[in-house]
């Protein structure tokens, strides 16, 4: 085996990385719209982050398949900084919607 990653599985891991990192920025993006009171666009960009989310998600079941059928992964500092970044932008996505969700009622009060 390898010391590294197959090209397959380096795609993989940028895909994980790049589409964890949109639903970051467009989860954040979504406060900003809510702080302004711009309402449809947060919602807009929440729906973007979890379109984002999903998009990463199929990266890292691409990963788990792989290993599942018997072809593991060497662990590589990028491939721990992928999951490590998934599950940043998965809270940071939960917490941004509560946030949208406290401006919203704030706005209606």
């Amino acid at each position: 085996m390898s010391d590294t990653m197959t090209q397959e599985q380096l795609e993989a891991v940028m895909g994980l990385i790049i589409n964890a990192g949109n639903a970051k920025s467009d989860a954040m993006e979504a406060i900003q719209a809510a702080k302004t009171g711009d309402f449809v666009l947060a919602k807009e960009k929440l729906e973007a982050a979890d379109q984002a989310l999903v998009e990463a998600h199929h990266s890292q079941t691409g990963l788990l398949t792989e290993e599942a059928s018997g072809n593991p992964m060497n662990v590589t500092l990028l491939a721990v900084h992928s999951q490590d970044h998934l599950m940043t932008s998965i809270t940071f996505k939960d917490l941004a919607t509560e946030v949208v969700e406290i401006y919203e009622r704030l706005g209606n009060e």
